[in-house]
């Protein structure tokens, strides 16, 4: 037996969210804020050759292109008393092609086996600054930090997704992330 329906067809639904609501991407502002974990602080760096000697150090490559679009560094204090000064213990720097990042680091020098950690709350301020400043992907080098990168969204994806003026960089594999979604193809990347 068929059924039949009574009253016509029903509306369709009105959207939930209304269209002129502002966007969920922080400001700017808010996404450069300072912020602390485990005794370890994490700003924006002034001047990102400030972090040359910790990539140097550890014998990461040192992004060949003149302007750094933006760092972030993780300080930790260093002495104690009154006179206590800090020092950089990691640093992740990012060069820029239109709405794409190519990351360089995280870079981490920790005698405390907190490296690891250290890594990903730099990956998260650089992530939330890279929103909020409308990069729309960022790529970078694997550095055997897979658990890392997998944790925020990344996916692996092939070299012709580089944009051509960040390709030819040093390292092998690339990981790209667009708003911790892996919900996105190739074919978007290659036309832009």
């Amino acid at each position: 037996m068929a059924r039949s329906r009574t009253g016509g067809r029903k509306a369709p639904l009105a959207r939930s969210v209304p269209e002129d609501l502002p966007s969920s991407r922080p400001s700017l502002a808010s996404a450069t804020l300072p912020r602390v974990w485990q005794e370890v602080g994490y700003r924006p760096l002034p001047d990102a050759s400030a972090a040359r000697p910790l990539f140097d150090f550890s014998a990461v490559p040192w992004p060949d292109r003149r302007e750094i679009a933006l760092g972030w560094g993780a300080w930790r204090a260093a002495g104690g008393g009154v006179a206590a000064t800090e020092r950089l213990v990691g640093a992740v720097v990012a060069e820029s092609s239109g709405r794409a990042l190519l990351l360089h680091g995280p870079v981490v020098i920790a005698d405390d086996g907190g490296a690891l950690e250290i890594a990903a709350q730099l990956v998260a301020a650089v992530l939330d600054h890279a929103a909020a400043a409308g990069a729309e992907t960022v790529f970078t080098r694997p550095q055997s930090l897979d658990r890392v990168w997998v944790r925020f969204g990344f996916i692996p994806v092939p070299e012709s997704t580089l944009p051509a003026d960040l390709a030819g960089r040093p390292g092998s594999g690339l990981y790209a992330w667009r708003g911790g979604s892996a919900l996105w193809t190739l074919r978007e990347t290659a036309s832009a």
